[in-house]
């Protein structure tokens, strides 16, 4: 399936997606390793939380932040939805491990239609802007919806890290959602700065189209996540020195990969994401790091002129992630590999297998998540 349109509607679309890519590139990335710690944050609550598993490091407990709620606000003229998760109490040197995080929130999809977009920030309660710093990481989970490289785990439709990389819409694509549907939001923060910030609440504005008004439809893409890990919690420990890893995933769908960025830890150095099966590379993602090899991107390659990257159902394709650990010493839990993309089924309809007839029992918002 090849990406529509003219030349200069490609050219457009190129630029639109590109700078949609770069979420990818950028998404769920930590600005670094948690900071020393000269005394622990203030205790805000008597419970443990841990996060699932998937992308984020299952294993780690946490105490939760008390009073953080999920605010829903919809703009049907604008087409917007705006999320707003706080308010949340970051005290200056302060790592994610030491910090009460808050706890998960359940937004209930009020609408059939499209997501198109995501606008992450972070404001104070006086809607003042607050440094991205703070944010370790959000990810948004379709708790309906099985992700389609690992059914076993929800499917993972959007994240942001530190840098609040923006993910612009790609013309005439969007994210199915129905009515109903539960997007788990898990949110870590922490406070590596000298400031200490109170009341820090995060925003995502989300354009949407419902699919009750008279628009053309969207084209259905699938959020792919090929992880080093496979199917398994992405985080591992990194040796010191010059180490490889990788994992492979089998697709089950027929489609095309419209681009692909990475996701690496500091001191990361490269990913490759092949496809086994038809003995290709798909992507060779070189990371830029600074003189201590501290991670500052990861590209982004497109496959828009090509009119994407083929996979044929049964395609295995590998993941490799290649660390440079200058430390001396083994960093627990301090790496990811993970390649991202926008995945075009040739066959939306086979899609609907993904769908769970159960969501899966969660405890409520705010509860210990052991798995």
């Amino acid at each position: 399936m090849g990406w529509p349109g003219s030349r200069a509607v490609w050219s457009n679309n190129m630029r639109r997606f590109k700078s949609l890519s770069l979420f990818f590139a950028w998404s769920l990335l930590p600005t670094g390793f948690a900071c020393a710690q000269e005394k622990p944050a203030e205790s805000q609550m008597s419970m443990q939380h841990q996060h699932h598993g998937g992308f984020m490091q299952e294993g780690m407990h946490h105490a939760i932040a008390k009073g953080v709620t999920l605010d829903t606000k919809i703009d049907a003229a604008a087409h917007t939805v705006t999320l707003r998760v706080g308010p949340m109490n970051l005290p200056a040197h302060t790592g994610h491990m030491k910090m009460p995080q808050p706890p998960d929130q359940i937004w209930q999809i009020p609408f059939d239609g499209w997501l198109l977009a995501y606008h992450p920030k972070l404001v104070d309660a006086a809607g003042n802007a607050v440094p991205g710093t703070v944010l370790h990481h959000t990810a948004f989970w379709n708790e309906n919806r099985s992700d389609f490289l690992c059914p076993n785990k929800e499917e993972h439709i959007f994240g942001a890290g530190s840098e609040m990389t923006d993910w612009a819409e790609v013309p005439g694509y969007g994210y199915r959602v129905q009515k109903d549907d539960k997007i788990r939001i898990e949110t870590m923060v922490y406070n590596p700065t000298s400031t200490s910030y109170d009341k820090a609440y995060l925003e995502v504005v989300i354009p949407y189209q419902d699919a009750s008004e008279n628009a053309s439809p969207r084209k259905n893409v699938y959020p792919a996540w090929m992880d080093v890990k496979s199917c398994g919690n992405s985080s591992y420990d990194v040796p010191a020195g010059k180490s490889e890893k990788s994992g492979t995933v089998t697709v089950k769908y027929g489609g095309v990969l419209l681009g692909v960025g990475g996701h690496l830890h500091d001191y990361g150095r490269e990913i490759v994401l092949q496809d086994l099966t038809r003995k290709e590379t798909v992507a060779t993602l070189d990371a830029k790091v600074d003189e201590k090899g501290r991670l500052e991107a990861v590209p982004v390659k497109l496959f828009l002129q090509e009119g994407g990257f083929q996979f044929s159902a049964g395609d295995v394709l590998k993941t490799s992630a290649t660390y440079d650990n200058p430390t001396g010493k083994l960093l627990h839990d301090g790496a990811m590999g993970i390649a991202v993309g926008y995945f075009v089924p040739h066959d939306d309809s086979k899609m609907a297998a993904l769908r769970r007839k159960t969501p899966p029992m969660h405890e409520m918002a705010g509860m210990t998540h052991d798995h």
